[in-house]
């Protein structure tokens, strides 16, 4: 957690995270690179709820530090090959090209891996040493297996992140402690296995909403304390795994199965109060999970709540595309990536006029009638405002800002889109246009036929573009794209030398010889 200076947290989500890291610090590292020395005596650390509450709390801190550090999410989901460029900082211009061997600062840290094995054995340890909380008679058996399988689902989850990032990773499903073990990297199908029946075990003991009706009666009704209004896009729900379980698929290409999960998702939606949303509610209240009109629509993200003292001034895309405009008065002159005018008008082309996400009059082509992703259209650099979730903003010339946005992994619209996907490479076209439609229809956009010739995937895959711009996924679209279509030589020759992958940092490898370099990097 070396860049996110939360200095705004209060001090009772610093003693949660503070007690997670107590416990985890001094073995996650010896594991893979480092000798450990332990930082407390974990004997005295799992004797009542309170202590659950702090270890698992402490699970999801970690998670989301690990995802924001260095504005990570973006670097590595966002950037590369993508339609973002850099205003004139050298390391992102690197990672954009995809020169990820580059020596700055930032792709150094990006390319190393400790963050996320502080994670996974954070979740070792919990799976391990949170049963002996039952000590506290208000920890019951619903308690545990609820707060099992949400360590569970993280620790898939974080597997799963990391595989995307650098294929083979060392799979560790144990804490340990007093021994240095070196440990080479696993195959990720293997890894991805782990993960799979990870996820399938632990979802069924995952609710659909935290603190609501439940006529199983086997969670509980208030689940530490509060109400379900509090653990609002918080811990990970049923649906969430089963998100999990359909992108971990379609990484793999079982499409089949991808097609099975996002269909139970879609399903059950009702039962986690998820919706589609309009382009108001997706630009104005998606990403600040404060709003809790909406319900519960990140399917699965990281929130950074002011009530909650979560307020940071870095981990938020708005952090790089964020500048001086005319209804954010900031002392940022230029953003630090902006969407050229020329990628625009290709993602949101004339023929989307309607689009109410961004475009242009279809008459003139000169009038802006909607205008939720891009400011500043006229000058040379437009400003990204699709996320702009900016605390204490107004009238702040000559101060910092500081962000609440969430990090949204996944929505019901980006599973409707992913389930589209799904039915054209399975050769449901008619079924996949259906898909693609709901979610132009709710951008305002004409629907596609599939008597109009149009390549479903093609067609899919330039929705996926518009709608999901600026939350981490354009990088791996464009390698799930040319997976399926296998035209372009350059991409598949990439995907071929495994040059899709990032390296793994210098540091990282120095400390433990049983690690080998991923071979186009080497």
């Amino acid at each position: 957690m070396t860049k996110i200076k939360n200095k705004f947290m209060n001090r009772s989500w610093l003693l949660l995270l503070a007690t997670g890291l107590l416990l985890i610090l001094g073995s996650c590292n010896k594991q893979l690179d480092i000798q450990s020395s332990r930082q407390a005596d974990e004997a005295g650390h799992w004797t009542s709820y309170e202590d659950a509450r702090s270890g698992l709390i402490g699970l999801y801190g970690l998670f989301r530090a690990a995802v924001a550090d260095n504005n990570a999410h973006w670097l590595l989901g966002e950037l590369r090959s993508g339609d973002f460029k850099s205003v004139s900082r050298p390391d992102l211009k690197a990672i954009i090209d995809g020169n990820l061997n580059a020596s700055f600062p930032a792709i150094q840290s990006v390319t190393n891996w400790r963050r996320f094995y502080a994670v996974v054995n954070a979740c070792n340890l919990f799976i391990e040493r949170v049963k002996e909380c039952e000590a506290d008679q208000r920890y019951t058996e619903s308690y545990y297996k609820l707060d099992i399988a949400q360590a569970r689902t993280l620790r898939a989850f974080v597997y799963f992140y990391m595989v995307r990032i650098w294929g083979d990773v060392p799979l560790i499903t144990r804490s340990q402690d007093g021994t240095f073990e070196q440990l080479p990297r696993t195959k990720q199908d293997a890894v991805l296995s782990f993960v799979e029946q990870e996820l399938k075990e632990a979802a069924p003991y995952l609710p659909y909403l935290y603190s609501g009706n439940d006529p199983e009666q086997k969670f509980p009704n208030n689940y530490y304390g509060n109400n379900s209004a509090y653990w609002l896009n918080m811990p990970m729900t049923r649906l969430g795994a089963y998100a999990l379980l359909a992108h971990v698929a379609a990484w793999q290409g079982r499409y089949v199965d991808v097609a099975i999960y996002t269909d139970f998702i879609i399903n059950n939606a009702s039962k986690s109060n998820l919706k589609l949303l309009s382009s108001d509610e997706v630009v104005n209240s998606l990403f600040d999970a404060s709003n809790t009109t909406l319900g519960y629509n990140q399917l699965l993200g990281f929130s950074f709540l002011k009530t909650k003292g979560e307020t940071t001034t870095e981990g938020h895309i708005e952090e790089l595309t964020l500048a001086n405009t005319t209804l954010y008065a900031m002392s940022k002159q230029m953003p630090d990536i902006y969407v050229p005018k020329d990628v625009i008008s290709v993602i949101f082309p004339k023929t989307n006029g309607n689009d109410d996400r961004f475009g242009v009059d279809t008459t003139t082509f000169l009038k802006l009638p909607t205008t939720r992703y891009f400011e500043n259209y006229s000058s040379a650099v437009p400003v990204f405002k699709k996320v702009r979730v900016v605390d204490g903003s107004a009238g702040n010339r000559g101060k910092f800002a500081v962000f609440n946005s969430s990090i949204v992994f996944t929505r019901l619209e980006e599973i409707r889109l992913l389930r589209a996907e799904a039915l054209a490479v399975l050769g449901q076209t008619n079924d996949a246009f259906t898909e693609l439609n709901v979610i132009r229809g709710q951008r305002k956009i004409t629907s596609v036929s599939p008597a109009s010739g149009a390549d479903p995937i093609d067609e899919i895959f330039a929705e996926r573009r518009r709608e999901l711009m600026g939350e981490g996924w354009r990088w791996y679209d464009l390698i799930r794209y040319n997976r399926i279509k296998h035209n372009n030589a350059a991409f598949n020759e990439l995907i071929d030398q495994g040059g899709i992958y990032w390296p793994i940092a210098q540091d990282v490898l120095n400390r433990n010889p049983k690690l080998v370099q991923n071979a186009y990097w080497q």
